[in-house]
């Protein structure tokens, strides 16, 4: 792990300051964070703190929401988000090909569309 994604991923900010920088109700981040969306770590005194790449899933949330998605293509985006991340990582360094970008798009429209309703998002395979 890079120094800079070891940085993003320390979790140092209190539930009141992630308030502050997203303009989200406690209420709504505990929501999120019941839903499996997020996951933050506890402090000894069993508070809440987040990491910069916590707070960036609650902004994509918040874009997700704004768009009209329900809760559950909120999930499913994500999914399709973080799946693609990894995809990237494993090819550290490699650009993403048009059939690369083809077969997560047309994955994310599928997801989106309920046609893949019965898989785990976690074991779907792109289709061509």
């Amino acid at each position: 792990m890079s120094e800079r994604e070891l940085r993003r991923s320390m979790s140092v900010f209190p539930i009141g300051t992630v308030m502050k920088l997203t303009d989200l109700s406690a209420r709504q981040i505990r929501y999120y964070e019941e839903q499996q969306l997020i996951d933050p770590e506890r402090s000894e005194g069993n508070r809440r703190l987040y990491s910069l790449n916590d707070i960036d899933i609650l902004l994509e949330i918040k874009d997700y929401l704004s768009t009209g998605l329900n809760m559950a293509g909120v999930k499913r985006a994500l999914t399709n988000h973080l799946l693609m991340k990894r995809h990237a990582q494993e090819k550290a360094g490699k650009t993403l090909t048009d059939a690369d970008i083809r077969r997560v798009l047309q994955n994310d429209f599928l997801n989106q569309g309920g046609f893949l309703k019965n898989e785990s998002p976690m074991l779907r395979q792109p289709r061509l």
